[in-house]
């Protein structure tokens, strides 16, 4: 079981598995691809590999090298955000129908809709972070007719800014504990920590009540 585990973290395989998940999360949001970069990005950034006791599968094999990984992580999430929101686009009536039957795709709509209009694309990174943000918004941008200068521009800002963090709190985790499980869960803590502040942040203001009239 660990032989197989340390073939699959040193194996170009991790990549893949990378760029599989963040791919495919934007249409099924349960997918941790955010766990998967993190855990990766702590390999990357331990010591020594014997830490995590997984073992190389030879003498000259390389833990994933964290250029490469943030490369694939920040194109995977550009290009899924891509796909979403060209099917959207050209989906018609069926993303139209699912949106009006979910009330929180269609607040996100109105949302996005005024955001993107009044140039605040911030909402776009922000929901990179936020659970099943980066799905509401690609795939309302395309079933709201949005621009692609409009939304693509801040969809590339937002595969950064995200790719950055999670990779950055997982190779910080690694060169401080090593590669092992606690400082991986300690970096999952600080990756939900973001998207917790995310989703305050993308909460509505409140309602100011209406002046009292004499």
């Amino acid at each position: 079981m660990l032989e197989t585990l340390g073939v699959l973290l040193y194996a170009p395989w991790i990549y893949l598995v990378v760029v599989l998940f963040i791919l495919l999360d934007v249409f099924v949001p349960v997918l941790p691809s955010g766990a998967v970069v993190v855990t990766a990005a702590t390999i990357a950034g331990g010591t020594a590999m014997d830490v995590a006791g997984l073992p190389a599968p030879n003498p000259g094999a390389h833990l994933p090298q964290l250029a490469l990984l943030m490369l694939c992580a920040a194109t995977a999430s550009f290009l899924g955000d891509l796909c979403a929101y060209r099917l959207a686009l050209h989906g018609g009536r069926r993303f139209d129908t699912a949106i009006a039957r979910s009330r929180r795709l269609s607040s996100a709509q109105v949302r996005l809709g005024s955001a993107l209009a009044r140039g605040g694309g911030s909402l776009v990174v922000l929901a990179r972070f936020a659970p099943a943000g980066r799905a509401v918004v690609s795939i309302g941008a395309g079933a709201t007719r949005r621009r692609a200068k409009d939304f693509l521009p801040w969809s590339a800002l937002a595969a950064v800014v995200w790719t950055g963090y999670s990779v950055g709190i997982g190779y910080l985790g690694g060169q401080i504990l090593g590669a092992s499980w606690i400082s991986t869960g300690l970096s999952l803590v600080a990756l939900a920590v973001a998207g917790a502040v995310a989703v305050r942040l993308l909460r509505p203001a409140p309602a100011q009540p209406a002046p009292a009239t004499a």
